[in-house]
């Protein structure tokens, strides 16, 4: 097994091949070069981006193994996207190829943007190779093989197979005894409040631990009272364990103040911490998901909820000014950040 370099974590040791598996579609992101706009716009970078992936690949680069289940065309593109996969230490074991005439990759655009003009996502990925992913060409023996999986309310949004394909999952896994993470990350440009409400409600009384903002539980999952309350109803309702909500301030679309509350119902209590002000944000594409993965790691790797909001709220904000979906971090600089941000003394500008 081969571990991030200056990797000092503790390296899970039993039976199971990975620490957490994902289940998610990775498409090509496609950006302008610096601020250009889309639509006027000759030259594009390309990146492979996608919500699992970009958790597990967080949860890797801290340390743990981690792999994706997913579906590619069996084509140069998909060839890229599965190369950019290994690149980030997360195991392609289990994506499948597709080998159809009319296999596809999803591609989304993303054009940055500056006062008053505000950042877009433009998506072109309906009929992709993932849309038509099932258990057939995934194999039943991956449910034994992970202490986690992690999927989210945007591979629920792709269509009725990866809706059931995902459903598959949660409940094999959860009858293997692994922990079920899920992020309800609602995107209104993939499908409609109800649609989306039903499918979250359908799958919550299998999780473990549960992602989801106090927006959406307020406006789509009809929650109320303090955030506090809404954190202790999912767990009351469904038997969830651990219940994080992040806390973003966009003060400009290059200024954020980025935190997080996490409910523990171990501890029947809420954890936050000092919020990262003023981030400079370079690209805030997948920062959630970093947050995510920065949560999960910690917990995977038996550190207390309150360890696990610091690392949550770090990756994030680190992730905030690195461009690309996924993170590009160590162990060694998320524990560095931790130390200067809780510092009440002089911190050194550089790193030399």
């Amino acid at each position: 097994m081969t571990l991030p370099a200056g990797y000092r974590g503790k390296v899970m040791q039993n039976a199971k091949s990975f620490a957490a598996l994902g289940f998610g579609e990775v498409m090509m992101r496609l950006s302008p070069v610096g601020m250009e706009r889309i639509a006027y716009s000759d030259s594009f970078i390309k990146r492979a981006g996608g919500s699992e992936l970009n958790v597990v690949s967080g949860i890797a680069r801290l340390g743990l193994r981690t792999g994706l289940i997913s579906k590619l065309p069996d084509s140069t593109m998909g060839s890229y996207i599965r190369n950019q996969i290994r690149s980030y230490g997360v195991s392609d074991d289990h994506v499948a190829r597709d080998t159809a005439g009319n296999a596809r990759l999803g591609i989304y655009y993303y054009e940055s943007g500056v006062y008053p003009r505000k950042p877009q996502v433009v998506y072109d990925r309906a009929g992709s190779s993932f849309t038509s992913v099932n258990m057939d060409e995934i194999g039943r023996d991956v449910f034994d093989q992970a202490d986690l999986f992690h999927v989210s309310g945007i591979t629920l949004a792709l269509g009725e197979k990866a809706r059931e394909t995902a459903f598959e999952l949660v409940k094999g896994f959860k009858a293997a005894g692994a922990k079920i993470s899920f992020d309800v990350n609602y995107r209104a440009a993939l499908w409609s409040e109800e649609e989306a409400k039903a499918a979250v409600e359908a799958i919550l009384p299998y999780l473990d631990i549960l992602f989801v903002s106090e927006e959406t539980s307020r406006r789509m999952l009809g929650r109320t009272g303090e955030l506090e309350d809404i954190q202790k109803g999912y767990s009351a309702d469904y038997g969830i364990s651990v219940v994080a909500s992040t806390q973003r301030k966009i003060l400009s679309h290059s200024r954020h103040s980025f935190g997080s509350v996490i409910y523990s119902a171990k501890d029947d209590k809420c954890f936050t911490a000092k919020p990262y002000g003023n981030i400079e944000v370079v690209d805030r594409i997948g920062s959630g998901d970093a947050y995510v993965s920065g949560v999960l790691y910690s917990i995977l790797s038996g550190k207390s909820i309150e360890e696990a909001v610091e690392y949550g709220n770090a990756m994030a904000a680190v992730k905030n000014t690195v461009p690309g979906d996924l993170q590009a971090t160590t162990i060694l600089e998320i524990e560095s950040v931790i130390r200067d941000h809780n510092s009440v003394g002089v911190v050194s500008e550089m790193n030399r």
